[in-house]
């Protein structure tokens, strides 16, 4: 069971760096590419700054509104 948790996280993840991409991108290619490499995308965008002050949350919450 701890295993199929683990794939659900790394799947929501996943999704989540598709949107954070598409939000500053708007690039079908680099969206396939940050899927690929998603881990080291988030975490570059979470060193670069571009998540700070409460982007993590404004960027999902721009799809849904």
């Amino acid at each position: 069971m701890n295993k199929r948790n683990n794939s659900i996280l790394y799947l929501i993840l996943g999704l989540y760096s598709i949107m954070v991409s598409w939000y500053y991108n708007h690039s079908i290619l680099l969206v396939i590419i940050h899927y690929i490499f998603w881990p080291i995308y988030l975490l570059y965008e979470l060193l670069n700054g571009r998540l700070a002050h409460n982007m993590w949350k404004i960027i999902p919450e721009s799809y849904f509104n």
